[in-house]
């Protein structure tokens, strides 16, 4: 009897210390939760999962935002994430501050098991990622990026005779144009087709990237020690790691065929690829941090940096275009009075033409690819910001939807309206080529100075800035400079003649999203138009024959 009683008495003393355990730690989560920026109140070692919608939760972030201000809290159960919605703060921790805020969260499915960390993207703020990020811009320099000109304009002439050919194509054909720009740039090759090999492996790989960097859906990124169960106990484990090989083994591949082709020929075009490995064969001790595997992840990341993203920008871009009619006719005036009908575009023309490159600028704000900015940063020392405490180790996200449509910066901020952009000392008066009628009716819709350089933030923050941005930014503006010199963009006409409706808000789920697919016409302006571009598209063939293609 004394023995039955004894280990009940145990067993309430192991419950009343797991009961006080879990009371101690809800008490110790509670009295943090008041020292950070406030948020929706969270529950108990659930957070706010619950309230956070799974679809396009950014809208509801910026719902938020409106409530508890430009920096609020929200909690993945016991894990804080500050929501950054204001670009002086984004500004204040993530660039005057980015000593300490240039790390990221733990990534164990994507970034430890897939990936082995050998992808800059998901590296924390260390030496390697820092000898990372430093050759890469060794070849994304605005030095470097001059030799990629005369590739990303060739491309952009490509696109436009391939639209001209078959219009109803556009968004696979502009797929096809930034992948070719970067593969050019990563492995001097060009692409031909989107069913190329490569190109469906490199797209694969990036969805099932995706797929796995589903918040909830591994407990080994709540638990992280599981990740050390043994694949028979963790039978989940062996496809990510067999698919995390796979990528490897083509990164490697990709680098190993230009290390031939090197040997064998003198006068392969200039890559990433090449100039890295030159760099490697002179400097080997800079690369000793890097393995085999790690190298090759180098030019590979460029893929994810400057191609889909790209070609989201762009079908963005014809998407107001054509509910926005009055600014491609003031594109088509700026075009034909700066460069004419005699040739077509080119970066000589750039710092010419005002109203394309705030065009450009106004297609990035608007609909931002990388909505809640990207792959988030976490910072690598606790920090008080504005009286509130931010421990070591916290998620920080910039929602850039909410970021990119402040009213503050951007009056109206729904409205695709490129005049925001124009610079303070070019007034649209002052451009006498853009329709009398536009200027007069479409107020500048200029708000409070926006602290980045680019006047958004689209491309990241801080020391985690797109390294591809300005190789993104060049792509977008030639191929809108070309296209809208080429075509007429313009919404489908519906039975009873009137324009068709369409709905700018019809985006993609997840990570990066895109419109979802819509038919418009894009048609040739004029015979001459026409001719010209046929003429172009011999020289572009002929420069583009340097890359050989990647086969199909």
């Amino acid at each position: 009897m004394s023995l039955i009683t004894s280990t009940g008495i145990v067993h309430l003393l192991y419950a009343h210390l797991f009961i006080a355990i879990l009371l101690g730690i809800a008490i110790h989560d509670y009295i943090l939760s008041l020292r950070m920026p406030p948020g929706p109140r969270p529950l108990p070692f659930v957070g706010n999962r619950i309230s956070i919608p799974k679809k396009s939760p950014w809208i509801q972030f910026e719902k938020w935002s409106q409530i508890y201000g430009p920096i609020y809290t929200l909690w993945m159960g016991r894990r804080p994430t500050i929501i950054i919605s204001d670009p002086n703060v984004a500004v204040d921790l993530l660039e005057k501050r980015s000593n300490k805020y240039s790390s990221r969260p733990r990534f164990v499915v994507m970034g430890e098991l897939y990936w082995d960390n050998a992808s800059i993207l998901v590296q924390p703020y260390s030496r390697e990622w820092q000898l990372r990020r430093k050759l890469l811009h060794q070849a994304l320099n605005p030095q470097a990026l001059k030799v990629y000109k005369p590739i990303q304009e060739a491309e952009a002439t490509r696109l436009c005779h391939q639209l001209f050919l078959n219009p109803a194509a556009y968004e696979g054909l502009i797929d096809r144009f930034t992948s070719s720009v970067v593969f050019s740039i990563s492995y001097g090759h060009r692409i031909d087709s989107m069913n190329a090999k490569v190109i469906r492996q490199r797209l694969e790989f990036m969805q099932y990237a995706a797929s796995l960097n589903v918040p909830g859906k591994y407990l080994v990124e709540s638990i992280p020690a599981l990740k050390y169960l043994p694949n028979w106990l963790a039978p989940w484990k062996r496809e990510i790691q067999e698919r995390g090989r796979l990528e490897a083994a083509t990164n490697m591949s990709l680098v190993h065929q230009m290390q031939e082709e090197m040997f064998i020929k003198a006068d392969i075009p200039e890559s990433l690829t090449k100039i890295l490995l030159h760099a490697k064969e002179e400097d080997p001790e800079s690369f000793s941090l890097l393995s085999e595997r790690d190298f090759s992840f180098i030019p590979a990341s460029l893929f994810g940096a400057g191609s889909d993203t790209t070609a989201s920008t762009l079908c963005s871009g014809i998407l107001m275009l054509i509910t926005n009619p009055e600014t491609l006719q003031a594109a088509h005036a700026e075009l034909d009075a700066v460069v004419g009908t005699d040739r077509m575009p080119t970066f000589e023309d750039e710092k010419s033409l005002s109203y394309i490159n705030a065009m450009c600028s106004e297609i990035l704000r608007i609909r931002p690819v990388a909505v809640l900015g990207g792959t988030p940063h976490a910072n690598s020392e606790s920090d008080v910001y504005q009286g509130y405490c931010i421990p070591k180790g916290t998620t920080i996200l910039s929602n850039s939807w909410a970021i990119n449509l402040n009213p503050r910066y951007y009056p109206n901020p729904h409205h695709f309206n490129p005049l925001r952009f124009l610079p303070n000392n070019i007034p649209s008066n002052s451009l006498p080529y853009l329709p009398k009628e536009y200027v007069e009716t479409t107020p500048s819709e200029k708000g409070e100075p926006h602290p980045s350089r680019d006047g958004h933030s689209s491309f990241g923050w801080g020391r985690r800035i797109c390294p591809g941005a300005g190789l993104a930014r060049n792509s977008l503006f030639i191929a809108i400079a070309k296209m809208l010199w080429t075509f007429d963009i313009l919404p489908v006409t519906e039975k009873d003649g009137s324009a068709r409706k369409y709905d700018t808000f019809a985006y993609t789920e997840g990570f990066n999203v895109r419109p979802k697919p819509f038919e418009c016409i894009i048609k040739v302006r004029s015979e001459k138009h026409a001719t010209v571009l046929e003429r172009e598209f011999v020289e572009a063939e002929r420069t583009m024959g340097k890359f050989s293609a990647f086969s199909e």
